[in-house]
């Protein structure tokens, strides 16, 4: 890079690290060829480039991603460097309609094949010796007996014959059918169930929230998940609504009219029925649907005001407890709880604590119940999600404990589209070969123990984050192993273990180590850690430290790794060129660096919703996409190329697009061509265009169809819906807009990715000196 000089000289920003031109660049090199995972080590396509996974042994990027696939041999190297050693696990990832998901291994009853020392499961680091009598462990090297009828005789290179008809001896993924001994009080579980439960204090009934979600109930009670498609789900479904007091209802299908029964003593919460509360959607259609057309009428002209939130986690729990299953609890809400109850809140929204030492406060929960409530639910199998719909503070981060603890979500919207996916009770367990372990976990579960992740639920787009640590020295010959085992109930009620395994090098050359990182899982893994670093230190400390180790990994590359140079030039690893502006944009985060306009619940819900982030959920989320369509080819099926995420980049005469997997927005410029507008909006002029409409008029012209077409694919990307929002330039909405393009100078006092790489450079060059 070019040397930083002292002058007032501008830098030029195309002469700094591009990360579309990385992008471009590694689509075209690892976009083509499929992606074999066979050979050991190798770093994967990047998360922006579309490509095909072949497994040959390793897992799949798609469910595994390392920060280095070349791992250091000791401790001393790993601490020079300063790199973090983490996996960012996503085990029930979906893959893409031309991969095969993982296959289905059953063994009978005697069940899945394990080292007798470190229970790892059997898998292709697996030795077999004594002409396929036993097998040695590639974990933790311990002898183990075949069992008879799994014996097989080995060939002349001392693999069993049948290596290639067993998906546990030649494949990266794979599941196990789990038997009894795997099941909780060693029984086969009971299918799950969905209970809903939903506020109909003043708020949610005068915000439309209840009628939009009695509503779009009556839909989505058709894609209640099933394994095969064509039979029909077996999960039962439960319905409560609640104020200040809760409603149960009975709509079992004998019954010509759904029946409520009220519990008002929210301080010892019971269910009141039994019979008739958990129902079959197809036996008990017409009453359910009779009962969703009801709800929004019975309230419609109510006047309580105050609600309650943790009874109704209770009632939910105590309805699974009582019916024996696990389930998911979807909770629709609109207010901070004030009413009188267990889990009552207070509001302490204080805006006067922010960048002080008290901030960390804002950040965790204001009362211990909903932790000791978060417990119960894991033990039960229960898992939360929670859809709030607040016009003023509610105190996410204490609401939003049950959900984070119990592998369920958070949606806060301001309108909302929700889908079901899950299987529960779920347990998570990561062995590593003998020399390194795992040491710390981020996501949304809860653990009992140090190494077993507890989970009530688990969707596809849930991750687990693992850090790893040395407790003895790794050897380039065997290199560092890692294996994955996710033990859960399919929706159907199936108990199986989902293993994932990854072999990755060992090296005792740091520059070796530098050769092979991930920048984008680095940052997932730093933005996961300094996240949570804000419930016990000061904002300001995180963000010193963030600054310091990313300085220290790029000085150590520069003190070892690169050919002498002067002190005036910045270099930066080619695999870690992009680290500095992807920091710079964690550090300027609404959580990290708030601007004066950003609430408290804002900043409590990214920070949890981060912590669940794959890796190219976190890239766009910091670094957003930012498409031109002005000169768009409507005859071509792949996007327009994006460009820079900075003001400069905008023409007035222009059209974007950028999305960060929350948000679309379609910025206007106001020199736009009138037939640009006519083609997109339907009228030439730029003031006629409605700057409150969240959807695109479906206009008859190949442009209109084809922006809509990008517009749906880029939807289908994201785990979550994105609300589009159209951005007219110099309009209000425009400082909305202009706050995700993170390569500027931020108006809360982020600085410009020119600016951190100078301030960055300054500190590699005082840490050398």
């Amino acid at each position: 890079m070019p040397p930083v000089q002292k002058t007032r000289h501008r830098i030029d920003p195309d002469a700094i690290p591009s990360p579309i031109q990385v992008i471009e660049d590694d689509k075209a090199n690892k976009g083509s060829e499929p992606f074999t995972t066979g050979v050991r080590g190798q770093a994967p396509p990047l998360v922006t480039t579309k490509f095909q996974v072949k497994d040959q042994g390793n897992a799949s990027p798609r469910y595994i991603r390392c920060t280095a696939y070349n791992m250091p041999c000791n401790s001393d190297m790993a601490k020079q460097s300063q790199v973090p050693l983490a996996a960012v696990i996503k085990p029930l990832a979906p893959l893409p309609p031309d991969e095969t998901p993982p296959y289905l291994v059953d063994h009978g009853e005697s069940g899945p094949i394990r080292c007798n020392r470190c229970k790892a499961y059997m898998c292709p680091y697996m030795q077999f010796i004594e002409g396929g009598r036993r097998f040695q462990c590639g974990f933790c090297s311990c002898v183990t007996e075949v069992p008879p009828h799994y014996f097989q005789h080995l060939d002349h290179t001392g693999k069993r014959v049948d290596c290639y008809d067993r998906p546990e001896l030649s494949m990266g993924s794979y599941e196990f059918m789990a038997t009894v001994d795997y099941c909780k009080n060693n029984k086969i579980p009971q299918p799950p169930a969905f209970i809903f439960l939903i506020d109909v204090s003043y708020n949610a009934v005068k915000n439309g929230m209840v009628g939009i979600v009695c509503q779009e109930l009556k839909t989505l009670l058709d894609y209640l998940p099933r394994e095969n498609p064509d039979v029909e789900s077996n999960i039962r479904v439960g319905f409560v609504t609640y104020n200040k007091v809760l409603h149960f209802y009975n709509v079992k299908a004998s019954l010509a009219q759904p029946q409520m029964m009220v519990v008002s003593d929210v301080a010892d919460m019971f269910v009141p029925l039994l019979d008739g509360f958990l129902v079959n959607v197809s036996e008990s259609r017409v009453v359910i649907e009779s009962l969703l057309d009801q709800i929004p009428e019975m309230f419609a002209d109510t006047r309580e005001t105050e609600t309650v939130f943790g009874p109704v986690i209770q009632a939910g729990l105590e309805a699974l407890k009582a019916a024996d299953c696990a389930g998911k609890l979807f909770v629709f809400h609109s207010s901070l709880p004030i009413a009188e109850a267990p889990g009552k809140l207070k509001n302490r929204e204080d805006k006067k604590l922010v960048g002080t030492d008290k901030e960390k406060s804002l950040f965790q929960p204001q009362v211990s119940f909903y932790n000791t409530l978060a417990k119960e639910c894991v033990v039960q199998g229960c898992c939360v999600d929670l859809f709030l719909f607040p016009n003023q503070y509610v105190d996410v981060a204490t609401l939003g404990v049950v959900p984070t603890s119990t592998g369920g979500s958070i949606y806060k919207y301001t309108y909302f589209q929700f889908l079901m996916h899950i299987c529960t009770g779920v347990e998570l367990v990561c062995g590593a070969v003998t020399g390194i372990r795992a040491t710390d976990f981020f996501g949304s579960f809860y653990m009992s123990n140090t190494t077993d992740v507890e989970l009530a639920g688990l969707d596809c787009d849930k991750t687990v984050t693992v850090e790893f640590r040395h407790d003895d020295k790794l050897s380039e010959e065997t290199g560092a192993l890692m294996q994955c085992a996710v033990l859960y109930t399919s929706c159907s009620g199936q108990r199986r273990l989902r293993i994932h395994n990854m072999a990755v090098n060992c090296c005792s050359q740091l520059a070796d180590l530098y050769r092979n990182c991930e920048t984008d899982t680095v940052i997932n893994f730093f933005a996961k850690y300094a996240y949570r670093s804000v419930l016990s230190s000061p904002i300001k400390n995180v963000r010193d430290s963030l600054v310091n180790q990313c300085a220290q990994i790029l000085a150590c590359y520069r003190k070892n790794c690169a050919s002498p140079s002067s002190a005036g030039q910045l270099i930066l690893p080619e695999c870690m060129k992009l680290l500095p502006v992807y920091l710079n944009c964690v550090l300027k985060s609404d959580v990290l660096q708030p601007g004066a306009d950003i609430s408290l619940d804002d900043r409590a819900y990214l920070r949890q919703l981060v912590s669940t982030m794959d890796v190219s959920e976190s890239h766009v989320f910091f670094y957003p996409r930012l498409l031109p369509l002005q000169k768009l080819d409507v005859e071509s099926i792949s996007l327009p190329v994006a460009v820079r995420d900075s003001e400069e980049r905008l023409s007035r005469g222009g059209v974007y697009l950028l999305e960060n997997g929350l948000n679309i927005f379609l910025w206007v410029g106001v020199n736009a061509q009138q037939e640009l507008l006519q083609n997109i909006f339907g009228t030439p002029a730029f003031g006629q265009i409605d700057p409150n409409m969240t959807s695109l008029p479906a206009l008859d012209n190949p442009f209109s169809k084809r922006l809509r077409e990008i517009i749906e694919s880029v939807r289908a990307q994201r785990s979550r819906y994105m609300k589009l929002m159209v951005v007219k330039q110099e309009d209000k909405l425009e400082l909305i807009f202009k706050h995700f393009l993170v390569e500027d100078k931020s108006n809360n006092g982020g600085a410009s990715y020119v600016d951190f790489l100078c301030h960055m450079h300054k500190e590699i060059r005082q840490l050398l000196s």
